[in-house]
């Protein structure tokens, strides 16, 4: 184990459960790496992954953005695609958009895309559904408000889906932004995680949450973190 690792590791008490403050204060004291670390939650759900009454989904805007620039894509035509550039998109059209996608062009983070073109995008599932880019009107990204959309996206709006095992994986910034900021955007995270419980879904709902950096140790945290007083 090199010296950084056993400097991270003494840092860590496996055996606790931390608040968000305590952790992101103790992956603030990690020794650095040279590049700017990802800070992310992981949340472990006790739920019927094979339900599909009990799909766990959401978005929320990080009030500190991601500390990542984010490529803004969207298909649209007309008043829809002035108000795209204007709202700062990076990509905006229509059938050349299409056309290059199809041909298996991903330079982009999110898309965006009216209803009207959402029959023409579908048929590019096969390039963006495995990388996560599927418009989609759960996430806010089919949408006649096209400029809102793409407002939020730049200010740090991002999607949360439980994967395959029942589990949420999302970054809430990076290691440079201040504790307080990382703070809140994990609490932002965690209160629309539990916000986000299905109605059909018994017992405890949160079985564990960590939060780790990229280089940094991973760290429990009480899995009531977030949970709104009325829940």
């Amino acid at each position: 184990m090199s010296k950084r690792m056993k400097a991270v590791d003494a840092l860590a008490d496996p055996a606790k459960r931390y608040t968000l403050k305590e952790a992101i204060g103790i992956l603030k004291q990690a020794p650095k790496p040279k590049f700017d670390e990802t800070v992310e939650l992981s949340v472990d759900l006790e739920i019927d992954v094979k339900a599909s009454d009990q799909m766990v989904r959401g978005t929320v805007v990080l009030p500190h953005g991601t500390g990542k620039a984010v490529k803004v894509l969207v298909f649209a035509k007309g008043d829809q695609e002035r108000q795209a550039k204007e709202a700062g998109a990076d990509f905006v059209g229509a059938e050349d958009l299409l056309e290059k996608v199809q041909g298996g062009w991903t330079g982009f983070d999110v898309a965006v895309s009216t209803p009207d073109l959402m029959k023409e995008v579908g048929k590019l599932g096969k390039i963006l559904g495995p990388r996560g880019l599927m418009p989609s009107p759960k996430a806010g990204t089919v949408t006649m408000d096209i400029g809102r959309a793409v407002k939020d996206v730049k200010k740090g709006k991002v999607e949360f889906k439980m994967d395959k095992q029942g589990d949420i994986h999302l970054g809430i910034g990076k290691m440079s932004f201040a504790p307080e900021a990382l703070e809140e955007n994990g609490r932002i995270v965690l209160e629309a995680i539990w916000k986000a419980r299905p109605a059909s879904a018994k017992g405890r709902y949160v079985k564990t949450v960590a939060i780790s950096s990229t280089m940094g140790p991973g760290l429990r945290l009480d899995p009531a973190e977030g949970r709104a007083e009325q829940l």
